[in-house]
């Protein structure tokens, strides 16, 4: 006769909590008879630890509070006209929205999490849900963009992409690493990860192709029209949903395993999903949707500003839009970056790692489409004459996707022994991407005349 779970003997109060913290040798020896590493675990502590708060309320709530002061601020100065340079107020308006679209996705993370200790999900469905959840002032920045420059938006958007693999590519590298000079990463970036990026791979060679045949003979097509980019969007999101569902069913897999291998009971089941949320804690539904609005608030908000600087760039002040595009996909990204650094420092290395891998992913198969859906939207009901419509297959274009395949490709043969990159796998990685940004900034861009920003 079976035994019931809640009835065995008690273990150590360590093995249930085994991936957040340090585990017993026997507990180790366990996961690695199962075919585990038990440095290689994707639990993570979700939540800043107590002892770092200083204050009861959150420390991106006073951020957030300077960013909008910035913006009040910046918003003055525009309606008031005062004889000020041109480049003062935009570069203000750009502070204050990289102030308040930081915030922004720290609050909409916060909502998230506050959810999930709520609910109890388990640490993998929380983590995948912040992730997905924190893209949104990306989203809306981009979307303030395409009012004001389609082309802008396009190339913003795969801008990060290449901007993201390389703060991925340097991290990775800077990662402490164990006694034989490596950092193993979590099986599901590994696997998972490298299916995505030879994916995105091979759609970026596809279209960039195809926009190269067509440009290169009197084909009379010269531009995506909007069911071009509604087809090629509805494609990347269908390889996105794929891939969250397989990366939670490999998460869910591991978790599983640990369980089975250290016989865990009920009890100590529910203890170690308490213990993921312990720097969380409990907080009303509320505070959950409050949090939630906050977000979505400083999300509109940070995205026009960043927008106006964008407007006032290329249409007032003649910048290279390359320039343009790599400064506003740092401060687009820079959420992203905040959570790195905040998670390095506490020393949750895997929530970092995840979070830039990440960065790159969701990008791609997230935004990138949710960019190319925008444009096709207000190209078809917005405003169809814009003089950058439709997105033509220029040389700037082509080069954007085609270096997704060596890009991808090279990262995807970099990390496929399963660590992070050494020396020389960083030199090559951020070589390529200096050699592209190079390219598209000489021989790529093309300034198109901008209507007025709304």
């Amino acid at each position: 006769m079976s035994k019931d779970p809640n009835s065995l003997p008690a273990q150590d109060p360590k093995t249930a909590l085994a991936g957040l913290t340090k585990s017993p040798r026997e507990v180790n020896d366990k996961l690695r008879h199962a075919g585990l590493d038990p440095e290689r675990l994707s639990v993570y502590l979700l939540g800043i630890p107590r002892e770092l708060l200083k204050y009861a309320y959150p420390l991106w709530a006073r951020r957030m509070l300077v960013g909008y002061t910035l913006c009040g601020f910046a918003l003055v100065l525009e309606f008031m006209e005062l004889p000020i340079p041109g480049e003062f107020t935009s570069t203000l308006s750009l502070l204050a929205g990289l102030v308040v679209i930081q915030t922004a996705c720290q609050s909409l993370v916060d909502a998230a999490e506050s959810l999930a200790a709520r609910l109890r999900w388990d640490h993998y469905i929380a983590g995948t849900v912040s992730e997905i959840l924190s893209t949104l002032p990306e989203v809306v920045v981009i979307g303030f963009v395409i009012v004001v420059s389609p082309s802008a938006a396009l190339l913003l958007a795969i801008i990060t992409i290449y901007n993201n693999t390389l703060v991925f590519s340097l991290y990775s590298y800077l990662l402490p690493k164990d006694r034989y000079g490596k950092f193993l990463m979590p099986k599901p970036i590994t696997e998972a990860g490298a299916q995505i990026l030879i994916a995105g791979g091979a759609l970026g060679l596809t279209v960039g192709l195809v926009m190269l045949i067509f440009s290169s003979g009197n084909h009379p097509k010269t531009g995506f029209a909007p069911v071009d980019l509604i087809f090629v969007s509805v494609i990347m999101l269908t390889i996105f949903a794929v891939y969250v569902y397989k990366l939670i069913a490999d998460y869910s897999s591991e978790e599983q395993t640990i369980r089975n291998t250290l016989n865990l009971s009920v009890g100590e089941i529910a203890e170690r999903r308490t213990a993921i949320y312990r720097n969380v804690g409990t907080r009303s539904y509320l505070h959950v949707g409050t949090t939630f609005l906050i977000g979505v608030l400083g999300s509109f908000v940070g995205g026009e500003r960043i927008a106006y600087f964008a407007q006032r760039s290329l249409a007032d002040f003649g910048f290279n839009p390359v320039v343009t595009a790599i400064l506003l996909a740092l401060s687009a990204g820079m959420s992203e970056y905040f959570i790195l650094w905040t998670s390095h420092r506490r020393g949750d290395y895997g929530i970092a790692l995840a979070n830039a891998f990440g960065g790159i992913t969701q990008v791609t198969f997230l935004i990138l489409p949710c960019t190319l859906l925008g444009i096709a939207g207000y190209q078809l009901f917005g405003h169809p004459m814009h003089p950058e419509l439709p997105i033509p297959f220029s040389v700037q274009n082509i080069l954007m996707f085609i270096f997704l395949f060596p890009t991808f490709y090279t990262l995807s043969a970099l990390i496929e022994e399963d660590h992070t990159l050494g020396i020389l796998d960083t030199t090559i990685m951020t070589c390529i991407i200096v050699l592209l940004i190079f390219l598209l900034a000489t021989y790529g861009a093309a300034h198109v005349p901008l209507a007025e920003h709304g």
